[in-house]
């Protein structure tokens, strides 16, 4: 006949302070990476505003040598998807998907003529309103 082998008083498993240091360590390691992390968040929607308004910029270039003039502030950045009433020599459209927001989700702001370029293109930032520092600046066509 088989013996059967004598159970351990100690079973195979994690005790409550092993899973509690797990636990404290991940928390610690989340504490010190995660702001790390939301701050290049915004620093990479700074950048895409400047990057979707420089390719604005280009398409409101080709609208200009195009029709010979820059779309109204009537007209809109509408003007470079569709064909403003009446315009002669539009070839567009001038961009392919659209007229992007910015990475905040709100419009553009197009003003024309603008007050330091032919016409000015702007982000409000994360606030969404003129001004502001760090992540609240406003990103624009005409600084950089």
């Amino acid at each position: 006949m088989r013996e059967k082998p004598e159970k351990s008083s100690r079973q195979a498993g994690f005790t409550l302070i092993e899973l509690m240091v797990v636990l404290f360590i991940l928390g610690l390691l989340a504490a010190l990476v995660g702001p790390r992390l939301m701050g290049r968040v915004g620093v990479a929607k700074q950048k895409t505003a400047q990057t979707q308004i420089q390719l604005l910029a280009t398409s409101l270039d080709l609208f200009h040598l195009d029709v010979g003039r820059y779309p109204t502030e009537e007209e809109g950045l509408k003007a470079l998807v569709e064909a403003p009433e009446g315009l002669t020599g539009w070839a567009g459209p001038y961009l392919d998907k659209g007229v992007p927001k910015d990475p905040w989700g709100r419009d553009y702001v197009y003003k024309c003529p603008g007050e330091h370029a032919p016409y000015d293109l702007i982000s409000l930032g994360a606030d969404g309103a003129p001004g502001g520092e760090g992540e609240n600046r406003d990103i624009t066509n005409y600084t950089k």
